[in-house]
């Protein structure tokens, strides 16, 4: 039905998250009905950020700076640690304004039937970064879908021993969501209606 070539952008697209066969099409249409200039800048783009985009080797996040900027930043708080699941997480808090803090992203969340268990997160490097440095609180910041509550419980009871305040974020969120579509007002209020864990 489309020529071979465009046949197959349209299914290099499907590829991307959230990205079906009609949203691919609409996108390969764009593309072909785009400037050459403005399709060697998309290009150029995703090259570039493929070769220069990197875990922040502190806090995991994606950068092209070591450490990244909020790692870097003095002016954030350095006794409160935020632990998220993936770097999508992050943005959306820093979106809402209402953390000042450092992070942690796990890497992910603890689901057995996808075969994600501890050790695939980034546990580790948190336990060695929290008898490293000075952190007062530990804020769970994760959604609160099944594997995230696997989550909370799993790091709750392992980072207790260490003498850390463990706190999450209020039910500010709606139960089964993603953080990442949550709205800037939800999670500050979250933030501020934060509770210690109790397990």
């Amino acid at each position: 039905m489309y020529a071979e070539t465009f046949a197959r952008l349209i299914e290099e697209l499907k590829k991307l998250p959230g990205i079906g066969p009609k949203s691919a099409q609409r996108l390969s249409f764009h593309v072909l009905q785009s400037s050459r200039q403005d399709v060697d800048k998309l290009v150029e783009a995703i090259k570039q950020a493929k070769a220069m985009l990197k875990h922040c080797s502190k806090c995991y996040n994606i950068t092209d700076v070591e450490p990244c900027k909020i790692c870097s930043d003095d002016n954030r708080g350095k006794n409160q640690l935020c632990v998220v699941a993936e770097p999508k997480d992050l943005l959306a808090i820093e979106r809402s304004g209402g953390y000042q803090g450092k992070y942690h992203v796990l890497g992910g969340l603890i689901s057995p039937l996808d075969g994600i268990g501890p050790e695939s997160l980034r546990i580790k490097e948190l336990i060695e970064r929290l008898r490293r440095e000075k952190v007062e609180e530990l804020i769970l910041a994760i959604s609160p879908t099944t594997e995230g509550e696997a989550t909370n419980i799993y790091l709750s009871k392992i980072l207790k021993p260490l003498g850390v305040k463990i706190t999450r974020l209020a039910y500010g969120l709606p139960i089964g969501a993603d953080m990442d579509y949550a709205d800037e007002a939800t999670l500050s209020k979250a933030f501020q209606g934060r509770n210690e864990l109790v397990v």
